[in-house]
């Protein structure tokens, strides 16, 4: 069994990851901002320093690891008020990320495995399923920091020996989602006339717990080291056909109209939203083979499966 840190710990990724290692015998350690915002099994650690600036110092003397994987991160969001969004995604997720690895080695850790995003690479998939070593065209602030951290984090794995490892997720969705995921699901249960009954590319996406199962096959197979690996449910969806199974499962139809997405193309640009429309109405498919040929990984649960849990869940709380 492997003893593990992870950062980020609090978060959505962070909860199912610290189950899925906890309930798999590792022993597991979760960095947090706060304290009292952790699974019952983890050692916890409270850090407050503004992007890892103290945690050398803050090292706890006892706290031996095999391997970080680091979750917390400077997240996207879709209208940024930050007055240079660059340099505060660089901040946190580049050089707080590289702190948190040179911290990691200098305590004998041999893994730090990398929460990056497939926006590292790019915002849709040009024909084909994006392939780990395709191209990066990363479009936004978020999506170059994640490819900047990348690029430093294997360097400095490659300069020490630290076996860096990163996985590039597409949208993870789960109980306790946030963001549009949730406003999708809060229109369908609202019965609110949604325009995407016309849209037919398909976008990759993963269930948390299937993500985290990845990510602890990540830190704790000899394989993995050095690898960069994309990670995704075996399902690819449509947003219409995503909309419609949360529908069945809520037990609220989704009322769909075939709006051309032309026209929604159009809308976006004159409402200022370009962005959001390309992402609901663009194809953004990932190629798993890598993760699933090098490290026999295979996800545990189908995305009809996290789809049910993840409505069981929104139910519960309406």
């Amino acid at each position: 069994m492997s003893r593990v840190l992870v950062t980020g710990a609090s978060g959505f990724v962070g909860r199912a990851l610290c189950r899925v290692l906890r309930d798999a015998g590792h022993t597991v350690t979760g960095l947090v901002r706060h304290a009292g915002q952790i699974e019952s099994g983890v050692r916890e650690w409270v850090d407050a320093s503004m992007d890892f600036a103290a945690i050398d110092a803050a090292w706890p003397a006892a706290l031996q690891v095999d391997c970080v994987v680091h979750l917390a991160a400077r997240v996207h969001v879709m209208r940024d008020a930050a007055a240079d969004p660059d340099a505060a995604f660089r901040a946190t997720n580049v050089e707080g990320a590289l702190r948190v690895a040179q911290t990691a080695w200098r305590h004998g850790v041999r893994r730090f495995v990398f929460a990056s995003s497939v926006k590292a690479l790019a915002e849709s998939d040009s024909g084909r399923p994006l392939r780990e070593d395709d191209y990066p065209r990363p479009q936004d602030p978020y999506g170059r920091s994640k490819l900047a951290a990348e690029e430093a984090l294997m360097r400095f794995g490659r300069e020490t020996g630290l076996e860096v490892v990163i996985a590039r997720p597409p949208l993870v969705y789960g109980p306790r989602v946030r963001a549009n995921f949730l406003r999708l699901m809060d229109s369908v249960w609202k019965g609110i006339p949604l325009p995407l009954g016309a849209i037919s590319a398909r976008r990759s996406l993963v269930y948390v717990d299937n993500l985290a199962d990845a990510l602890m096959r990540c830190a704790t197979d000899p394989r993995a080291a050095g690898q960069y690996f994309h990670v995704a449910d075996s399902d690819v969806l449509t947003v219409a056909e995503l909309a419609s199974s949360l529908g069945q499962h809520l037990n609220k139809p989704a009322r769909l109209l075939s709006v051309p997405p032309g026209w929604l193309r159009l809308a976006g640009r004159v409402t200022g939203r370009t962005a959001h429309v390309d992402r609901l109405v663009g194809a953004l498919r990932l190629d798993t083979t890598r993760i699933r040929t090098v490290l026999d990984w295979q996800p545990p649960y189908s995305t009809n499966e996290g789809l049910a849990e993840t409505a069981r869940w929104y139910r519960s709380t309406h």
